[in-house]
């Protein structure tokens, strides 16, 4: 049988992809697809520009997230366009224990250990190799893509994919979108952590309406999958917003910016308090390989 517990830390990778991506190339084709999303993103429930979809299909998840920030592209660009900067943004999330970049070229790797949000050590904690590149960037175009051939109990196939254009001189539009496959023995995992850790917890998409109105929140697979969407939007946000400071304080202001980010919405994302956040990642988390 396998543990609950453990199952919980593959969700930090076992999100989403995005919907109808192989569609989204180049930035004239995202641009058309910021046109087709303005009203999501002027209505919608985030308290900001974003819009949220997943989907579910027999041995894969997708889903994505498309979003307008308010950066320039110079400077959203500059902030994720490499292997060491996607480590900065996967070491914020609570289940990832260390990261490590092997280069900040246009193609490099970049490797992840994803453990328990407690209690797990870098040397315990699942390792999952990504392959990292440049798809294509212009002036006002980046596509990133990370992919991972396999990762733990028999998943496989994950992408990992970030595109972006700029849509005026202070905003630039993205679509942040993942995937992954699985057979039988990740499916097992899922259900178990779905009817243990994960019973009550929510995703973003509203289901059902109560009889008072109140709104019935997605849960299961999906439900997983939107909670981390979002978590690792809020830290690509959070790496961009935070690329100016000077690198002593850049750290601790990315896990802040990270967390309070989060807490907005709480109902899917809250799991630990600020202070135990904190302090897991600036005493326990380590960007640096777990053999050194």
């Amino acid at each position: 049988m396998l543990r609950p517990a453990l199952v919980a830390v593959l969700f930090p990778l076992l999100t989403v992809s995005a919907v109808d991506a192989a569609d989204v190339t180049g930035p004239d084709a995202l641009r058309a697809r910021y046109a087709s999303r303005r009203d999501q993103l002027a209505d919608n429930g985030f308290k900001r520009p974003l819009y949220l979809e997943s989907r579910q299909s027999p041995g894969a998840v997708q889903g994505d997230i498309d979003a307008l920030v308010d950066y320039p592209f110079a400077q959203f660009e500059q902030a994720v366009r490499g292997p060491a900067q996607w480590c900065d943004i996967l070491i914020l999330h609570l289940n990832v224990k260390s990261c490590d970049a092997s280069s900040n070229t246009r193609e490099g790797a970049l490797v992840a250990y994803i453990g328990r949000k407690r209690g797990t050590s870098v040397e315990g904690a699942h390792r999952v190799d990504f392959k990292f590149a440049i798809v294509e960037r212009t002036p006002e175009y980046l596509h990133i893509e990370l992919t991972a051939a396999s990762g733990p109990f028999g998943t496989r196939n994950y992408r990992i994919e970030l595109k972006a254009a700029g849509v005026d001189s202070a905003r630039t539009f993205v679509n942040l979108s993942y995937s992954y496959a699985y057979g039988a023995v990740a499916a097992m995992a899922l259900r178990t952590y779905m009817t243990t850790l994960g019973a009550e917890k929510v995703g973003f998409t509203v289901v059902d309406r109560r009889p008072d109105g109140t709104p019935v929140h997605v849960g299961d697979v999906r439900g997983a999958l939107e909670r981390n969407a979002m978590r690792y939007f809020l830290a690509v946000d959070a790496c961009v917003s935070t690329a100016s400071l000077a690198s002593e304080q850049r750290f601790t202001q990315r896990l802040e910016h990270w967390f309070d980010s989060t807490e907005r919405y709480a109902l899917q994302l809250h799991e630990v308090e600020r202070s135990e956040y904190l302090d897991m990642k600036l005493n326990g988390s380590r960007k640096q390989p777990a053999s050194q």
